[in-house]
């Protein structure tokens, strides 16, 4: 059993009576912030990597629970990514001091992303783990038929297969409507810092073009596309956790030198 598993789960209370769950590191120096994917958690394999990684360094990290997922409150029909960003905002504005560095995978690569635009000040460097802006436009409601488009409104539900050997899961139509309002692509993202985004030439569910187009949209001049030929979506190999740790060492070293 790792680190994280042994971790005693903290609770946020937000201003509506929802609650976040969160594991928290204290440590010296920019702190490292894990944004879990959709339908994920704050417990899966890469941020136990970075929990252990973060420990063994003396670093400070957080990793928590978006709104309906894991142990935090909600349904998860009814998440947004502005809400999912609304709780990464409290998470940094409350558990957090200084400069931090937020790792995003998949879902949570959007949600760093607007994280860090929220907060600019606050946020020293991005990793993107297969980071997914836009999905619910580009990779959900652009792949269906007008019948399907049709359904998705009336019922206010979409069931979306999986590739990870899971039950199908719903989504809401109201997550859908909320990503038109958060769109990324396509327009200069402003963002300085460092940036690395990983992402496998395998992947399955969100396609490596994605990263290479969050690097030309950043105005940051360090912005750096990293492609894993066998790489799947959730890039959790040894050697891919190897690779973050390369990656997050790199971004560790600029913000200490900034």
């Amino acid at each position: 059993m790792n680190g994280l598993e042994n971790s005693l789960k903290s609770i946020l209370p937000r201003s509506d009576g929802a609650t976040i769950a969160y594991d928290q590191i204290n440590g010296d120096g920019p702190g490292i912030i894990f944004l879990h994917g959709l339908k994920s958690d704050r417990r899966g394999t890469k941020a136990s990597h970075l929990y252990d990684f973060c420990k063994a360094s003396g670093r400070p990290f957080l990793t928590l629970d978006m709104y309906g997922h894991g142990d935090s409150s909600g349904d998860f029909i009814d998440g947004t990514i502005t809400r999912w960003t609304e709780d990464a905002v409290a998470a940094i504005d409350d558990l957090t001091t200084g400069p931090q560095i937020i790792v995003g995978s998949s879902m949570g690569g959007w949600v760093m992303l607007k994280a860090a635009l929220a907060r600019p000040d606050r946020i020293a460097g991005l990793i993107g783990i297969a980071a997914a802006p836009d999905f619910t436009e580009t990779l959900i409601w652009d792949a269906l038929s007008e019948d399907e488009r049709v359904a998705v409104e009336n019922t206010g539900r979409l069931t979306m297969p999986t590739s990870y050997g899971e039950d199908p899961y719903d989504i809401g139509f109201r997550l859908i409507e909320d990503g038109r309002s958060n769109l990324l692509l396509g327009n200069p993202i402003p963002f300085s810092g460092p940036t690395h985004l990983l992402h496998g030439l395998a992947d399955q569910d969100v396609p490596w073009t994605v990263s290479v187009q969050i690097a030309e949209c950043l105005e940051s001049n360090d912005a750096h596309a990293t492609l894993v030929k066998d790489g799947a979506h959730n890039l959790s190999r040894a050697g891919d956790l190897d690779l973050l740790t390369r990656s997050l060492e790199v971004i560790l070293g600029k913000v200490a030198r900034s």
